[in-house]
């Protein structure tokens, strides 16, 4: 069931942090997008889950496959609103709007980050990372090798404060020696 949007229903906290639409790319060979081994870890069983994530620019938001999340019995939250999902080319997604999400931790390397990932049918991949993702770590990306590189990361990504700090800690302890 579709939910009409009402401009004076405040959303809840949690779901401020989502895209008020998202775009979803046309999956191609032009350089957009590419596949990162990651893990992802529920917050409510803490499962892990070994999965490719595609790495895509043109993708507003980040996404996880509805049967995906199906099939491993993962929990779900209910959006108070569908959030709309469209094409590059502007026309409706056939998977529908947006209505549940997962709350997850994701691994990349030494990088750990909580988020919430749409649900939405996505076809043969299981999870997209999209421009949300990137801005939020900011990675370096060698498109033509196809690494990412974690050298960019804001203190709000676990893996990078706890390096920062071990760094930190090593140059005092280095100070102190002269």
């Amino acid at each position: 069931m579709i939910k009409p949007f009402d401009p004076h229903h405040r959303k809840p906290k949690w779901e401020k942090r989502l895209p008020k639409l998202f775009l979803i790319s046309i999956l191609d060979a032009r350089g957009t997008s590419l596949l990162l081994p990651v893990e992802i870890g529920t917050t409510d069983t803490s499962e892990l889950y070994f999965v490719k994530a595609l790495l895509d620019c043109k993708a507003t938001g980040s996404l996880i496959d509805r049967d995906f999340v199906r099939s491993k019995g993962m929990n779900t939250q209910t959006l108070s609103y569908n959030i709309p999902v469209f094409n590059v080319d502007g026309s409706p997604n056939k998977a529908g709007q947006i209505s549940e999400v997962v709350d997850i931790v994701l691994h990349y390397k030494t990088h750990s980050k909580r988020m919430l990932l749409a649900i939405s049918g996505l076809g043969k991949q299981s999870l997209i990372l999209g421009y949300d993702w990137l801005k939020d770590h900011n990675p370096r990306i060698d498109w033509e090798k196809g690494e990412v590189e974690m050298t960019h990361c804001s203190l709000q990504c676990e893996g990078e404060h706890a390096l920062r700090k071990e760094q930190t800690c090593q140059k005092r302890i280095e100070l102190r020696a002269l």
